[in-house]
């Protein structure tokens, strides 16, 4: 079972590390979905940990419709990270009817080098998932999707994450689930669904509220029962 956390800054990161996050996603802007961090925050995190860090590439939060101007953005920003020494990106693209934005796909996995690459919760804004889904298994680059299920909490979509485990099993694909989890619900939720990883934000940080640092006891106590699962 693999944990990633959000980490917002270089304190975020280090915490971490030491109370059990397997990988980072390392955004900006969380109250907005996440944004792009700026490259000297990218570069100290990754001198920071020893951990994989995933960073963030979305240009702004309007919507996940890409001008060209963005994609080339994107584009830039995918080669300076790899540059930074980061182990992934994450990034979406969808077109006006609601599918995956192969064009955009393909230049952003050109540009992202060697690195990891995950599809974010644009996904779960698909037409349909299932189909969203066999279009990434044509892309072996794409090595992950965060997912909920749809708009809806991951834990109100363990049937829809289910099938979409069992769509992927068999291929490099990896189905990340994320958004609404907690330490209280984690254990029903990976019994229910499958899953080998989970992704932690607001409810591992103090107050349970995403703009707050991480509350070390709650993360190790959360890393503690997914140790139950390696």
């Amino acid at each position: 079972m693999i944990l990633e956390v959000i980490a917002t800054c270089a304190e975020d990161a280090v915490v971490a590390e030491a109370n059990g996050a397997d990988r980072l996603e390392l955004v900006t802007a969380v109250t907005e979905g996440g944004l792009t961090p700026g490259i000297g925050l990218v570069r100290q995190v990754v001198k920071s940990v020893n951990v994989p860090v995933h960073v963030m590439v979305r240009p702004h939060s309007r919507s996940f419709l890409y001008s060209e101007a963005d994609i080339q953005t994107m584009e830039e920003e995918a080669r300076a990270i790899e540059d930074a020494g980061a182990a992934g990106i994450v990034f979406g693209a969808l077109t006006a009817d609601r599918r995956i934005d192969e064009a955009a796909l393909a230049r952003i996995l050109a540009a992202s080098g060697g690195m990891n690459v995950t599809f974010h919760r644009a996904f779960d804004e698909l037409a349909s998932l299932p189909e969203g889904l066999h279009t990434l298994l044509r892309y072996p680059r794409v090595n992950r999707v965060l997912t909920s299920g749809g708009p809806l909490p991951a834990p109100q979509a363990a049937s829809e994450i289910r099938q979409l485990v069992e769509l992927a099993r068999g291929s490099s694909l990896v189905i990340l689930a994320g958004y609404g989890l907690t330490l209280e619900t984690v254990d029903r939720f990976i019994a229910e669904t499958k899953v080998c990883e989970v992704h932690f934000g607001s409810d591992i940080r103090f107050g349970r509220k995403g703009l707050s640092p991480i509350d070390p006891d709650r993360l190790s106590a959360l890393s503690s029962r997914l140790k139950a699962y390696y």
